[in-house]
């Protein structure tokens, strides 16, 4: 089975995730911030992939060191779980619906980072945490750099942030799943490396 554990601690944060790319969708997360809890638990449910997530982080300065952080070790597990990528399908993509909102999600796991994020939220945030809806523009980042990922995300329409926000995640999962799915025998790609 493809599993992997990665922790990271800075000045500002630990975060640890441990994941298991073929499991069922099982999840146990902790984290400072309950939005943030929300997003990688519904992360797991729908990409398939067990994960267990503890973070910490300077939650008094804001959320940014600890959703970045999050997304970087994120990016780091799944990407050694993948050891080299052999027999994966590699490409992923989903158009997904959350209500009013529509949200199309495509990615490579090429080796080569690379994002392009088109989606804007009406309003700010107003959570108990006081969570900026910008900081997904980061985490999806810090994901595809460290994850090595291709990741595009296109808002096509939509005005509840909360429903974005999910459509962008489980949009993600969704993706994630078919390109690690395991559909053949080799490295998917002529360079015969990713």
């Amino acid at each position: 089975m493809r599993k992997s554990n990665v922790k990271r601690e800075t000045a500002e944060t630990s975060v640890e995730i441990k994941v298991n790319l073929d499991g069922k969708g099982k999840y146990s997360v902790e984290s400072p911030s309950g939005f943030l809890k929300h997003m990688l638990e519904l992360f797991s449910k729908h990409s398939g992939i067990d994960m267990a997530v503890k973070i910490t982080g300077d939650t008094e300065v804001d959320m940014h060191h600890t959703v970045e952080d999050t997304a970087i070790v994120m990016g780091q597990t799944i990407k050694k779980a993948l050891g080299q990528s052999m027999g994966i399908e590699r490409y992923g993509w989903s158009m997904l619906v959350m209500d009013e909102v529509r949200c199309d999600v495509a990615l490579d796991l090429s080796g080569r980072p690379n994002m392009v994020y088109n989606v804007d939220y009406p309003g700010r945030w107003d959570g108990p945490d006081d969570f900026d809806y910008d900081l997904i523009k980061e985490f999806i980042k810090a994901l595809a750099d460290n994850l090595k990922a291709t990741i595009h995300i296109n808002k096509v329409y939509g005005t509840n942030n909360h429903h974005i926000a999910e459509a962008v995640f489980k949009g993600l999962a969704k993706s994630l799943k078919m390109a690690v799915e395991i559909t053949g025998e080799d490295i998917p790609s002529t360079k015969g490396k990713i």
